[in-house]
C-alpha cells in the first residue's frame, strides 16, 4: 500500500470585494444617468412634435423632468413655431448632467477602486499521510 499526501491550496484575491463594489456603484451611476438622459430626450421630442400636454403620459413625463430642469429655467430663450417648441434648456441640461454623471463616476472610481496586485495570499492545508486503499 502506498502513502497518499493530500494538499489543498486556497487563493484569496485581496481587495476583490472593493473592486466589485466600485464596479456596481459605477454601473448604477450610468444607469441613473441613462434613464435621466432618455427622459429628457423624450421630453424634447414630445415638445417638438407638439404633443398634447393634457395627455396622461406627456403630463407625467413633463412633471418628472421638470424637477431636473429647474436649475436651467430661464437660461435661454425657447424657439417656437405654433405649438412646436425647441427646448434649448433641456438640451443644455442633458449636456450638463452627462458631464456631472461622468465626473461622479470617475470620482467613485478613483476613490474606491483598487487594482489587482501581484500579491495573492495562499493558504495550504496538508493532511497527514494515510495509506491508500
Amino acid at each position: 500500500m502506498a502513502n497518499v499526501k493530500e494538499v489543498r491550496t486556497t487563493e484569496r484575491e485581496p481587495e476583490r470585494e472593493r473592486r466589485i463594489f466600485t464596479f456596481k456603484a459605477t454601473q448604477l451611476i450610468w444607469l441613473f444617468l441613462g434613464v435621466l438622459e432618455a427622459l429628457l430626450a423624450l421630453r424634447i421630442l414630445l415638445k417638438l412634435m407638439a404633443a398634447n400636454p393634457g395627455n396622461a403620459f406627456a403630463a407625467f413625463l413633463y412633471s418628472v423632468t421638470d424637477i431636473f430642469l429647474l436649475p436651467f429655467v430661464g437660461l435661454t430663450g425657447t424657439p417656437a413655431v405654433g405649438e412646436m417648441v425647441l427646448e434649448l434648456t433641456s438640451i443644455i441640461a442633458m449636456l450638463v448632467y452627462a458631464l456631472v454623471g461622468w465626473g461622479v463616476e470617475r470620482l467613485v472610481w478613483v476613490i474606491f477602486y483598487r487594482p489587482r496586485g501581484p500579491s495573492v495570499s495562499v493558504t495550504q492545508t496538508t493532511t497527514e499521510d494515510r495509506p491508500s486503499r
